[in-house]
């Protein structure tokens, strides 16, 4: 029987042969193979005993086998001709997914003597898959605006093959507007843009339908298509932009469910619909992406777990469409970051099932002990994971009873300043309305420290702007201790609508550590600018009147009010309508352009001066306005002599002062005392020339003044003679004419009625029978 120290004596012997055996593995030799992937099971892959320079038959007498990673059977040998088969058909992407090389590992084990052979099998790809889009219909509403060479992104194919057996080409339909253009991804993929060749006019085709198709490097190569539907829209003139295109963060494999991963931020300079921006996936492959965005916050959170010893690597697409169909793409790579949250794995290979008693130094069993995590299992302490370590040593003697001895250790760890501090955002985005009161709190940053104490303490601060116009100083503050942001003037709308800056958060460490976040200040207008009228002009010196012809029909434009409001949006909607007219419902207004039409025919009823007063109003809450005055003119055709303006007219009617009036009456009292002298005079002396023979021509009544002869010698302005017959009436007292008859000279009467029509003086001073 054995005694006890025998027996441990024998344990010990067992596990050094353990411990020699694993030492053999890492310096053993090694030897590689390689096949396509696919091939069918029991074909030949290598004459084992060949190739290390056995004898035939020497593999079976030393007992050789293979032994695989994970005891799952790929392989067999055959012992007797000492050639290596598969044991059944592989699938390079079921095994190896996207990695590449793919190498399988295995050893052969020899047990007299013992010898380890470490060999590796390397699958090479066929291409055994096509490309595949993951939608059979892409849409793109593009404005017809759009000028030729702008870029549009499409969405990859998925290749499972890799190298040259993966996606290497993109094709479009034949057409006349679009070619696509295959360009390089960071990953190594390759992705389609499509770039317009020429205009788009939605009149003439409002939709297109093309085909794209995807080909990879195979022989022969292997090809998927999808269907591109193009719709043609109007007028949106910006497409959204990303603060970034790429962005990158970590994200340890842990991560619980719902926990924000990032968040990706475009803007868009449009207004209204056109201007707010849409997230989405821009692949939309939900089935294999772990994670979700918010179409509103931009906000990526997990919304499955994720495992680095499966995927390490993402690259996810964002697309932001806003409200007109444009849109930006940004790419987010996401670095899966490994936790050791796998045990070690420990495969087993028995090689002699029992052993007898006094047995020599013998190798019972083999074994290899793997872990899928990565890194070194043993890594520096740090606090902000675990702060405190509670350590037990435990000293058991070999006797019988054994006997033990425990102690205990808690080990606290410190801190250092080994943290940034870490903003809640990488970007914020503040909206003030303008014409906001002075100190106005606006919004607030916030930044944590995961260190502790001094370390943790937070002092937040503005950056220098990178414009260096930009007067940041002036326009807002910032609270070092809480991160409250303050407007400090008044902000206007129509001289600044929007600008950027950056804040810092530092914390009291030594040395102090950083970081910053973007915050973007829009400012919102509010209706704080009237319409203005830039015609007709209003402080014009002559004001001015518009003409319309009498037989102008109903519709006919008159004239046109343009106005301008400095506002934007629904604060810069100008409607026109007419508030005051001498006649209502002879012309009209059209509310959306400011045209002056007329209403209905006009007569001859209707005032030649028309004066119009046109009320233009913005959209705003309240709304404001304007007013503008119309001075019309209904003429009988443009010919008609131009007719004062009623300002003019109001000019003239005017009170003059006193002492013009005076003058003006003392002038046309001498006039007419001067001229009745005249005509006296001259029909005393034409009485007298004339004698009796006046008599038959003009009969003289009764009266204070007899009838005389009027002679006009050709001194004056005519230049003839003439002499008239003056007649007065009788028994009136008042002196005046009753006839005045000419006595014609020898030449025509004719000629000198028509030199009096021609001569304005003489037309102004004659009265015609």
């Amino acid at each position: 029987m054995e005694t006890a120290p025998a027996k441990t004596l024998q344990k010990r012997q067992v596990l050094f042969l353990a411990i020699l055996f694993l030492l053999w593995e890492a310096g053993s030799e090694e030897i590689r193979y390689s096949m396509p992937e696919e091939t069918e099971s029991g074909s030949f892959v290598a004459n084992l005993a060949k190739d290390l320079g056995l004898r035939v038959g020497e593999l079976a007498t030393r007992g050789a086998r293979i032994h695989y990673k994970g005891n799952k059977q790929l392989l067999q040998l055959d012992i007797t001709t000492g050639n290596l088969l598969l044991y059944e058909k592989l699938d390079r992407e079921v095994l190896c997914r996207a990695t590449d090389p793919c190498i399988l590992h295995f050893q052969l084990l020899l047990e007299n003597p013992v010898q380890i052979i470490q060999a590796d099998l390397q699958l090479t790809d066929i291409n055994d898959h096509s490309p595949e889009f993951l939608e059979r219909e892409m849409l793109l509403k593009i404005p017809e605006s759009v000028q030729t060479g702008t870029v549009f992104p499409l969405k990859i194919a998925q290749d499972f093959d890799i190298g040259s057996n993966t996606v290497q080409n993109y094709t479009i339909s034949p057409n006349s507007h679009f070619h696509v253009v295959t360009h390089h991804r960071g990953d190594g993929k390759k992705y389609p843009e499509l770039v317009l060749d020429k205009a788009l006019d939605r009149e003439q085709q409002p939709e297109l339908s093309l085909t794209l198709t995807a080909l990879d490097g195979g022989a022969p190569p292997r090809s998927g298509a999808t269907t591109v539907r193009i719709e043609v829209v109007d007028i949106n003139d910006n497409a959204p932009e990303f603060l970034q295109s790429v962005y990158e963060v970590q994200i340890p494999e842990n991560s619980p469910l719902n926990s924000l991963v990032v968040a990706v931020s475009a803007r868009d300079l449009d207004a209204g619909t056109y201007g707010k921006v849409a997230y989405a996936l821009f692949q939309g492959d939900e089935v294999t992406q772990p994670f979700v965005i918010d179409e509103t916050t931009g906000e990526i959170s997990l919304k499955r777990a994720l495992d680095f010893e499966a995927t390490r690597f993402y690259n996810v697409e964002i697309a932001a469409t806003d409200g007109g169909g444009l849109s930006g793409k940004c790419t987010v790579a996401i670095e899966v970051v490994d936790v050791n949250d796998n045990a070690p794995e420990l495969t087993m290979s028995r090689l002699i099932s029992s052993i007898p008693e006094n047995s020599p130094e013998t190798v019972v069993a083999v074994f290899s002990v793997s872990d899928p995590d990565s890194g070194e299992n043993e890594r520096p302490l740090d606090r902000e994971e675990r702060a405190e370590y509670n350590i037990t040593i435990t000293v058991t003697d070999m006797g019988t009873p054994r006997l033990k001895t425990e102690h205990n250790i808690t080990v606290l760890v410190s801190d250092v300043n080994d943290n940034a501090p870490a903003f809640t955002q990488t970007s914020y985005t503040l909206w003030v309305r303008e014409n906001n009161s002075p100190a106005l709190h606006i919004g607030s940053v916030s930044a944590t420290d995961s260190d502790a104490g001094a370390n943790a303490q937070v002092t937040y601060s503005l950056l220098p702007p990178p414009d260096p116009l930009l007067p940041l100083a002036s326009l807002v503050s910032i609270n070092p201790d809480n991160g409250h942001l303050f407007a400090l003037t008044s902000l206007d709308y129509e001289a600044l609508r929007a600008f950027e800056f950056r804040v810092g958060a530092t914390d009291r460490g030594s040395p102090a550590l950083s970081s910053q976040a973007l915050v973007r200040v829009l400012v919102a207008d509010a209706n704080d600018n009237a319409p203005f009228v830039l015609y007709p002009l209003q402080n014009a010196s002559a004001p001015c009147t518009e003409l319309v012809p009498r037989a102008a029909e109903p519709g006919y434009l008159v004239t046109k009010v343009v106005a301008v409001d400095g506002d934007a949006g629904q604060n810069a909607w100008l409607s026109y309508q007419l508030l005051k007219a001498t006649e209502p419902g002879l012309f009209g207004v059209w509310a959306h352009n400011g045209e002056v039409r007329t209403a209905r025919l006009l007569s001859e009823r209707d005032a030649p001066k028309q004066r119009l007063v046109v009320l233009v109003k913005d959209n705003g809450e309240p709304p404001l306005s304007a007013s503008v005055t119309l001075h019309v003119l209904l003429v009988d055709g443009f010919s008609q002599p131009y007719l004062p303006p009623p300002e003019a007219e109001a000019a003239a009617a005017a009170p003059a002062d006193p002492l013009t009036v005076y003058l003006v009456v003392a002038l046309a009292s001498v006039s007419s005392l001067f001229l009745f002298s005249v005509l006296v005079f001259v029909a005393v002396r034409l009485c007298r020339r004339g004698g009796a023979g006046s008599a038959g021509r003009c009969p003289v009544p009764e009266g204070h003044f007899p009838g005389h002869l009027v002679d006009v010698s050709g001194t004056g302005t005519l230049s003839q003679s003439y002499q008239y017959e003056v007649c007065l009436t009788g028994g009136t007292g008042t002196g005046e004419f009753k006839c005045l008859k000419p006595i014609l000279p020898t030449f025509p009467l004719q000629d000198t009625v028509r030199e009096i029509k021609e001569n304005p003086t003489l037309r102004n001073s004659f009265l015609f029978n």
